[in-house]
């Protein structure tokens, strides 16, 4: 546990988790930039293969602005289904499908992904991540 930062229960960390993929359902990028500057820890780190480390990368709420921005803005049909949400102490895990259609051929696109997200306080501090494409 960090010092002065009190630990939520797992209602109250599920419950982040959700309201960020609603923003992101909602495609106000500027809905999504406020609930990344509350819920995205400033020192927040992404491990994801899918996702190679860039020198360039920003972390934290910064990072998470970026990705929203390009998301919505190549994806303007996005929508993000959690198929599956458990948490236990400070980590929740989800699996969630992302749905979309390719821009290059217009059919729709699935993307499968298992998510491990680890918070302090009320904010994402570090997430696991994997996707791949396919349907469950």
């Amino acid at each position: 546990m960090v010092k002065g930062v009190l630990p939520m229960s797992t209602a109250q960390n599920k419950a982040v988790v959700q309201r960020w993929f609603d923003a992101i359902n909602k495609k106000n990028v500027l809905a999504c930039e406020r609930v990344a500057d509350e819920t995205y820890a400033p020192d927040f780190i992404l491990h994801d293969p899918g996702f190679p480390k860039s020198p360039d990368a920003k972390p934290g709420p910064a990072g998470a602005k970026e990705f929203v921005r390009q998301l919505i803005s190549h994806s303007p049909d996005v929508h993000l289904t959690i198929d599956d949400m458990i948490a236990e102490g400070d980590k929740v895990v989800f699996r969630f499908t992302v749905h979309s259609t390719d821009a290059t051929t217009g059919r729709p696109l699935s993307l499968l992904v298992m998510s491990i997200v680890r918070f302090v306080g009320s904010q994402f501090a570090e997430e696991w991540e994997l996707g791949v494409p396919g349907e469950w």
